[in-house]
C-alpha cells in the first residue's frame, strides 16, 4: 500500500510541477517568436517615437537611412541623433548621455525589440520599395512614447498580408525561409 501511495503522490507532484507556471514563465511565452505582441523592453535611454516622429514629423528613413537599401533596418548611429541634439534640447540629462557618449565614442546599447527567428530572413528594401509603410507591420509608430511590438510577425500574420490580391507579393517558401 504504502509504494502505491508513494507512486500517487509523486505523480501528483510531477503533474502539477508540469501545469504550474512560474511567475515568469508568461513573461518568457510573450517573448517568444510570434508571440510577441505588445513587447517593450526597457532600453538604456529612454526614446520617444511620439516626439520625434509624430511632433516632429521626422520621416523613419531619417534615422533607420538602411531600410530602402539593405535587407536590414538599422538602429541609428548616435550621429544622426547628434545632428539634431548637438543644438536641440542640450540640457537634458538623457541629451547629455547622448553626447557624452558620442564624445567617448561608445555606442548606445539599444534593446532590439521585434524578434524573428534565425531561420526567417525579412526584407525591409523589398517591402519599403513596394510602398508598405512602416506602420502596416510596426503599427502607430508615431503615438509611441516607448516602442512595443505591435503585430505578432508569426507566419501566418506575414502570409495573411502575402495573400491579399492587391499586394501582389510572393507566396513561394524560399522568399521569407533560408
Amino acid at each position: 500500500m504504502r509504494l502505491t501511495n508513494l507512486l500517487i503522490v509523486l505523480t501528483a507532484l510531477v503533474l502539477s510541477g508540469c501545469l504550474w507556471q512560474s511567475p515568469d514563465a508568461e513573461q518568457r511565452t510573450q517573448k517568444s517568436f510570434g508571440y510577441n505582441n505588445g513587447y517593450a523592453p526597457e532600453q538604456p535611454l529612454p526614446f520617444s517615437h511620439e516626439l520625434h516622429v509624430g511632433t516632429h514629423q521626422i520621416q523613419c528613413q531619417y534615422c533607420h537611412n538602411q531600410v530602402e537599401r539593405s535587407k536590414n533596418s538599422n538602429i541609428p548611429a548616435l550621429s544622426t541623433c547628434m545632428n539634431c541634439h548637438q543644438q536641440v534640447g542640450t540640457q537634458l540629462e538623457n541629451i547629455k548621455k547622448l553626447r557624452d557618449a558620442y564624445a567617448d565614442n561608445k555606442p548606445i546599447e539599444w534593446v532590439k525589440v521585434h524578434m524573428l527567428p534565425d531561420h526567417v530572413q525579412f526584407n525591409h528594401q523589398a517591402h519599403v520599395s513596394r510602398g508598405v509603410n512602416c506602420q502596416t507591420c510596426h503599427g502607430p509608430i508615431e503615438k509611441m512614447a516607448k516602442v512595443y511590438q505591435f503585430s505578432d510577425l508569426s507566419m501566418g500574420w506575414c502570409v495573411n498580408c502575402h495573400r491579399q490580391p492587391e499586394n501582389k507579393a510572393p507566396l513561394n517558401c524560399t522568399t521569407c525561409h533560408h
